[in-house]
């Protein structure tokens, strides 16, 4: 139970009041939830579970209710999964290609050529493929589900996979850390799983290159960039979150 006298605590009689001009503001038109304050409200929530309990239905309604306004290129989960997979059965069969354009038939030299493009390919398919179904199998398995994969428009269509937040909320704080992070780290490493073929596939030394340009560049962007947004500011505020619980419940002390 949240203490009367916390900051959360104090402020609690109000949150609901907060969440519900928040709401009448949504479906009156304005569909910024930072401008209108939600964010705000929702990082105290976050911090204790009678709030959790409380508002997590009405949070994850307003988050989808913004998020269907604002995405209009979206489809159910189900089929981003497929997307998914089918990403990632490319990938696999463009390795397999590699690797037997390496062995020499009767009638003719091994093709470098198409074992190092079908190294990249892989490399680009597991990449595409394994993000979202990254975040999709670790949400599921820290208790997150998933209502929608979406692409942001304008180019470069971006895509995502739609947590339904109340679930979101109800999940440990650890765990949605884990949920973020898992697809930027299965990400970096689809060019070095690629890579690991490259002997069986003999690849040329140009793909060999361009392979470790693909990740240690990866790498790099997610440093400079992912770090300020994207999955690794999501994975630094869950932890954060996870910290101040422990800490209000003293375990941290």
């Amino acid at each position: 139970m949240e203490a009367e006298g916390s900051p959360s605590g104090r402020l609690a009689g109000g949150l609901g009041a907060e969440l519900d001009r928040v709401e009448a503001a949504l479906d009156a038109g304005e569909t910024n939830l930072r401008r209108l304050g939600f964010w705000r409200v929702v990082a105290l929530i976050k911090r204790d579970d009678d709030l959790i309990d409380r508002y997590a239905e009405q949070v994850g309604r307003i988050d989808a209710k913004a998020f269907r306004a604002r995405v209009r290129y979206r489809v159910p989960a189900w089929v981003g999964v497929g997307l998914s997979l089918a990403g990632l059965t490319l990938g696999t069969a463009a390795v397999l290609i590699a690797v037997l354009a390496a062995r020499p038939t009767l009638a003719s030299s091994p093709h470098t050529g198409v074992s190092g493009l079908g190294l990249l390919i892989a490399a680009g398919a597991w990449a595409a493929g394994i993000h979202s179904f990254a975040h999709f199998v670790v949400g599921r398995i820290v208790g997150i589900r998933f209502t929608e994969f979406f692409f942001v428009i304008p180019p470069p269509p971006l895509p995502g996979l739609k947590t339904d937040y109340a679930t979101y909320l109800r999940a440990d704080p650890v765990g949605r850390a884990w949920m973020h992070a898992s697809g930027a780290v299965a990400t970096k490493l689809a060019p070095f799983v690629a890579l690991a073929f490259a002997p069986a596939a003999d690849a040329p030394g140009w793909a060999v290159a361009l392979l470790l340009v693909t990740g240690f560049g990866q790498i790099a962007t997610d440093l400079v960039f992912s770090t300020k947004a994207s999955d690794w500011k999501k994975f630094r505020r869950e932890l954060a979150v996870a910290k101040a619980r422990r800490r209000a419940s003293g375990e941290g002390a």
